[in-house]
């Protein structure tokens, strides 16, 4: 088994073939830390925004 730290495998599909069940795997890199942040206050913003257009119904 071969070990590399930062990476995952994902299962990307799943179907059966006979007896046998078949798994598409594909290999994904985490997000860094700037695309987090980034990414929590585009959400941040939209419940905002939601918040505010609930109230003003």
């Amino acid at each position: 088994m071969i070990q590399q730290k930062g990476l995952s495998l994902i299962p990307l599909k799943l179907y059966f073939k006979g007896s046998f069940v078949k798994v598409e795997l594909g290999i994904g890199r985490g997000k860094k830390l700037y695309d987090k942040r980034q990414d929590m206050a585009k959400k941040e913003s939209e419940r905002k925004i939601e918040r505010a257009m609930k109230n003003n119904f």
